[in-house]
């Protein structure tokens, strides 16, 4: 009795553990398949988020998560650098959340991206639960595997951008501004204003962009009294105006000694850097970006100017233009067949909520005086939104009191219109050649939307009820020939591991100066030991002109790198005074800095602090503001008043510590330069002791190449000492041949 007591009971518990999945699959108000497909389009968001997605860093961004993964402080105030001098130059919400899985789960790349992968997924389900209940569990899907698939949103969740956060947060005020429609309920709205301050505090004043779609579709949908709706709206407003305000007042009112700069602001202030650095001065003023590149001329690719066609055509078009032109015909399509349904009716406010989003989102960026191709992820989820209330108006989904349960020829061929121009649309903005650009594309896209749209006429014509198998298996085809270009986009930009400052299909060109501009960790890991043995015990690894230039360092090491103007280099901190007195108090050696730096505070610097002999090519020059262990503090640069004495003194002591570092960064850029070849230590002597040596010159032209003499010059003309410490590097270098982290001689430069 007792085994057969057991056994009932695991059959109880079996049983009943499948009423539990059955309910999972299968919830109240949904068919069967409509949770599977959503977490299938989950998986595969995930995975094209996530694949090999750790080479994208903007490492700018990334070395300001270090230091606050590292420091309370850092992480409140969004601090670059370890020692929370200078803040970065956004809100620091979206970097909050990485800091803490840096903190959580030790600091990585894949730490960085963990939370954005996760942030894309959820914003996919999110944007389900929200179009369903508008427009039903067809559309939902439809909607969900449309942002899955947009190769803008792919190309952001792979990158450590703050604008993944940003559309995650205001899709959620969009689902909850939902609820508001349905329900009524006050405290909807309120939250939806909260989630709108959220993002804000993520991406600051784009996020608002968001509020006329949730306020329109709000007053225009939403139940209640007209007084009651407007009474909602405002506390709605006032939500999103605290939320988005209460971390900037809350610093500003804090002494300005206790927290690093304000970057972006000439006068310390957080509000001057979120409503003009990153607000309304984009809309006239010189970029950051613009800025950067006349500080350092590392020659940052700048958007084209303002343009009502800029995310049409050309690259930016080939993020999320693919559907645009199909979502604008969809909602006036849609907006005309729901026009004599209730005001309250569900699909039109679907199709209010996603195009007036569109819109103010469409209008205000093309506006921006300077953008990124991943701003256009920002409209992913308004044509998903668009498409997908478009299925359920064409399906005849049981939604609102006015269901269309036939498809007439008009509405087929409306249909079979929107595939025609987007496949031809879809010709067009296709280039000839490009990353990932497989040659069957445009064929089959053509070819594949030809025969969707006469599949939909050819199924008209018969008269199929608009739910019958035959309608659906047309619809799918119709969908399939529309996502086909952006899926292969999304799929070659997760292979090729491209991220946010990619586009699909970019030429060969873009790509490679988007790998070499990212591409700086390596270069500043391979430098750190040079710069280490150049710090002689400072407390900080060396000073840099602008933030951008101090990252690499702060990212790959984690040890202080004084940031001078922050990102744009005209940031009045630190100042010529402070300066001076950090070199004078030694808390940095060395300064790495441009030739032809004009600011007052490198002026200085170059005019006090020994320069490092380098190579006439190298665009970014060091300096020595220091001397070695027991020097007379005469002869130490930092004490001398500009007069540039220091530069030119030939006390034993103070040379051989310049020539000294000197001689390590040289070495190092020589290894970088030619890694294929290595300058014999005995080479060198030789010429040393005579420089016309043939034998020493002739290997010096063997492994230099036609431009050896100059290469060969700032080795040789430095003291003997120097040698000696080159000789360290002869084994390190040889060693890292054998194991094949350098080329073999002979391999070419």
């Amino acid at each position: 009795m007792v085994g057969a007591s057991a056994t009932a009971s695991a059959s109880e518990s079996w049983t009943e553990l499948g009423r539990v999945l059955l309910r999972w699959l299968s919830p109240q108000g949904q068919p069967r398949w409509a949770r599977p497909a959503l977490l299938a389009t989950a998986i595969v968001a995930g995975v094209l988020y996530g694949w090999q997605a750790t080479g994208n860093l903007e490492i700018y961004y990334a070395a300001g998560v270090r230091s606050m993964s590292m420091s309370w402080h850092d992480f409140f105030f969004a601090a670059l650098d370890p020692r929370g001098t200078v803040s970065l130059d956004k809100l620091p919400g979206a970097f909050w959340v990485q800091a803490l899985s840096a903190r959580l789960f030790g600091f990585s790349a894949g730490a960085i991206v963990a939370p954005q992968v996760a942030e894309g997924v959820i914003t996919v389900l999110v944007l389900f639960r929200a179009v369903r209940r508008l427009a039903g569990p067809l559309a939902a899907v439809t909607a969900a595997a449309v942002l899955a698939l947009a190769p803008a949103t792919v190309a952001l969740n792979r990158g450590n951008i703050s604008d993944t956060l940003m559309v995650l947060l205001i899709v959620l005020a969009a689902d909850a501004t939902v609820t508001a429609v349905l329900t009524g309920r006050a405290r909807s709205a309120l939250l939806a204003g909260a989630w709108v301050g959220l993002a804000f505090q993520a991406k600051m004043l784009e996020a608002w962009l968001v509020l006329p779609a949730l306020g329109a579709v709000y007053l225009l949908c939403g139940p209640r009294s007209v007084r009651r709706r407007i009474a909602h709206l405002a506390g709605m407003g006032c939500a999103a105006a605290a939320v988005s305000l209460s971390w900037m007042s809350l610093v500003s009112l804090l002494p300005k000694t206790g927290r690093p700069y304000v970057d972006g602001s000439p006068d310390d202030s957080l509000f001057h850097q979120v409503f003009v650095y990153n607000g309304f001065g984009r809309l006239h003023q010189v970029s950051p970006n613009q800025l950067l590149n006349q500080a350092i001329g590392i020659h940052i690719v700048l958007s084209g100017p303002a343009s009502w066609s800029r995310f049409l055509s050309g690259d930016y078009g080939r993020d999320t233009g693919w559907l645009i032109p199909a979502a604008a015909v969809i909602l006036v399509i849609g907006l005309i067949a729901r026009r004599r349904a209730p005001r309250e009716d569900p699909l039109r406010a679907g199709l209010v909520l996603w195009g007036i989003w569109l819109a103010v989102f469409l209008v205000a960026l093309s506006a921006d005086s300077s953008i990124n191709s991943y701003y256009a992820a920002v409209f992913s989820p308004a044509v998903a939104g668009l498409i997908g209330t478009g299925v359920a108006v064409v399906a005849g989904a049981p939604v609102g009191s006015v269901p269309s349960h036939r498809r007439p020829a008009p509405v087929a061929a409306a249909i079979a219109g929107i595939v025609l121009l987007t496949v031809g649309y879809t010709a067009w903005l296709l280039p000839a050649h490009g990353t990932g650009l497989p040659g069957w594309l445009l064929p089959l896209t053509i070819g594949g939307g030809i025969t969707a749209a006469a599949f939909l006429l050819l199924g008209s014509a018969a008269k199929h009820e608009a739910g019958s198998g035959t309608a659906l298996v047309a619809l799918a085809a119709a969908l399939a020939a529309m996502l086909l270009v952006p899926a292969v986009a999304s799929v070659s930009m997760a292979a090729d591991h491209l991220g946010p400052f990619d586009t699909p299909f970019e030429p060969q060109s873009v790509d490679r100066g988007t790998r070499a501009f990212l591409d700086t960790i390596e270069p500043a890991s391979a430098l750190i030991p040079t710069l280490k043995n150049a710090q002689f015990g400072a407390p900080d690894l060396m000073a840099a002109q602008t933030s951008a230039l101090s990252a690499p360092f702060i990212y790959v090491s984690g040890e202080e790198v004084l940031p001078i103007g922050g990102y744009t280099g005209t940031s009045p901190a630190p100042s010529l005074a402070q300066l001076k007195s950090m070199i004078r108090d030694g808390q940095f050696h060395l300064v790495l800095q441009t030739r032809t730096a004009t600011d007052p505070r490198l002026v200085w610097i170059a005019s006090n602090c020994q320069f490092l002999p380098n190579s006439a090519k190298a665009q970014f020059v060091a300096y020595f503001c220091g001397a070695a262990p027991g020097t007379p503090e005469d002869l130490n640069p930092s004490t001398n008043s500009g007069s540039g004495s220091s530069g030119t003194s030939t006390s034993p002591t103070s040379v051989s510590q310049a020539d000294l570092v000197a001689a390590a960064l040289r070495v190092q850029q020589i290894v970088t330069e030619y890694p294929a070849f290595i300058v014999p230590v005995a080479t060198l002597k030789t010429l040393k002791a005579d420089p016309g040596d043939p034998v020493a010159l002739a290997e010096a032209r063997r492994v230099l190449g036609p431009n050896y003499l100059s290469e060969l010059f700032a080795l040789t003309q430095v003291p003997q000492p120097v040698l000696l410490y080159l000789e360290k590097w002869g084994p390190i270098v040889s060693k890292a041949v054998a194991e094949g982290q350098l080329p073999k001689p002979g391999a070419g430069p």
